[in-house]
């Protein structure tokens, strides 16, 4: 499962945000939609969430396993199992604490950011948009939206669930070209807390037995 983890969170969730020209077909409810819980985001001094990351092939998820995310503006903490990634909005850390690796690197113009709500920003320019209706998860009457990307990016689709009514972000499956699967199951909301100062600061102190590698 690690290795799953390892590829998929800090891999195929990083998404390729290449700039190119192309007809894009943005239904205009679906806009609404996911303009407002941006808006919504955006409004918040920070975030925090609980999630459950499943992930399989053929579109069925084998496994899951709980994880946590903060962010605060563009900063963000995100926590699977034995893998944290950190922004401190300049350099992305990513700690694998049961191979004892630190792995150190600036984002670039050819990709975004992991985190759950990135495909809020992302589907302006890479994706036609479609709205789908309503679907029920977990007790909760969302509305569907598919993503398909407008140029290649290794994935099929990505299909995104929102509770419009609290303008939040409920589930995410991102379906790639080789028919597997990832999907974040968000619960737990909290916003505006009090975080410790240190909470987005790589403190290189507290992994002295670590390798660590500057890309």
């Amino acid at each position: 499962m690690k290795s799953i983890i390892s590829k998929i969170v800090l891999g195929s969730f990083v998404v390729g945000a290449v700039g190119f020209a192309t007809a894009q077909k943005i239904d205009a409810k679906a806009k609404k939609i996911l303009d407002d819980i941006t808006a919504n985001y955006n409004s918040k001094k920070n975030t925090y969430f609980k999630f459950s990351f499943g992930s399989g092939i053929n579109g069925q998820v084998a496994k899951t396993e709980p994880g946590i995310y903060y962010a605060a503006g563009d900063k963000y903490k995100l926590k699977i199992m034995d893998t944290e990634q950190i922004f401190d909005g300049n350099k992305i850390y990513n700690i694998n604490a049961e191979d004892m690796e630190v792995t150190i690197a600036k984002p670039n113009e050819s990709s975004s950011m992991f985190s759950p709500i990135n495909y809020l920003t992302t589907y302006r320019n890479d994706y036609n948009v479609t709205y789908g209706g309503k679907k029920t998860v977990n007790g909760i009457s969302a509305d569907f939206i598919k993503l398909t990307p407008v140029k290649a990016n290794g994935l099929k689709y990505v299909y995104l669930f929102v509770d419009s009514a609290k303008k939040q972000m409920v589930k995410l499956e991102q379906h790639g070209n080789n028919n597997d699967v990832a999907v974040i199951a968000i619960k737990e909301y909290k916003e505006n807390q009090n975080l410790d100062s240190n909470m987005f600061v790589f403190d290189k102190s507290k992994f002295k037995n670590y390798i660590i590698t500057e890309l």
